[in-house]
C-alpha cells in the first residue's frame, strides 16, 4: 500500500477511535442536555444531539430533507478527499495529514448519522460577557455551539489546507531553469 495512503488510514483511523470513544461515553454516561462543568463558567461537557450539519445547520429543515443529505453527503466528500489525495505528493505530509484529519472527522460524525440519525456533540465553550462589553450586548452568556472530537478534526484540517493554498511559495518570475 502507498505510504500516504498509510498514513491517511493511521490518522484517519486514530481520529475516528477518539471521536466514538468520547462519544460512547458521553451517550452512556451523561443524560440529554446534562452539563458537567470541566472549567466552570467556560467549558464543559454537555451531552447534545445535533440534527443539523455543523454548529446546527440545516437543524430546522425537514427530517425527510436532513436525512437524505445527511447520509447521501458524506460518503461523496469523502471520495472527492481520496480523489484529490491521489494527486497530493507523497512527501507533502502536511497535506496528507489535513486530509487524513477532515476524512477521519468525516468518518466519525457520519457513523453518527448511520447508528442514530444525529451526531453527538458535548464539547461546550461559553462565558459570561465581560463587564465592559455589557453595555453593548443585552446578553449575559456568550456561547458557541457545541461540537465534537470530529469536528476539530474537520476543521484543523481545512484551517491547514486553507494556510496551505494561501502560503504556496511564488515562483520566481524571469528565472529560467
Amino acid at each position: 500500500m502507498n505510504r500516504k495512503y498509510l498514513l491517511m488510514l493511521t490518522i484517519a483511523g486514530f481520529i475516528v477511535a477518539i471521536d466514538q470513544a468520547s462519544k460512547l461515553y458521553v451517550h452512556s454516561y451523561f443524560g440529554l442536555g446534562e452539563s458537567v462543568p470541566v472549567i466552570p463558567n467556560f467549558f464543559h461537557f454537555t451531552y447534545v444531539r445535533n440534527m443539523g450539519a455543523a454548529f446546527g445547520m440545516f437543524s430546522s429543515h425537514s427530517e425527510t430533507f436532513r436525512e437524505l443529505f445527511f447520509l447521501s453527503m458524506p460518503p461523496v466528500a469523502m471520495a472527492i478527499i481520496l480523489l484529490i489525495l491521489r494527486g497530493v505528493e507523497e512527501a507533502d505530509r502536511v497535506q496528507v495529514f489535513a486530509l487524513s484529519c477532515i476524512f477521519g472527522g468525516a468518518i466519525g460524525n457520519y457513523i453518527d448519522r448511520l447508528k442514530f440519525r444525529y451526531v453527538i456533540d458535548f464539547l461546550d465553550f461559553h462565558m459570561t460577557t465581560p463587564g465592559f462589553l455589557r453595555q453593548l450586548s443585552s446578553k449575559k452568556i456568550i456561547s458557541w455551539p457545541a461540537f465534537n472530537v470530529a469536528d476539530v478534526a474537520i476543521v484543523a484540517g481545512v484551517l491547514i489546507l486553507a494556510y496551505l493554498i494561501f502560503n504556496e511559495p511564488k515562483e520566481a518570475e524571469g528565472v529560467e531553469s
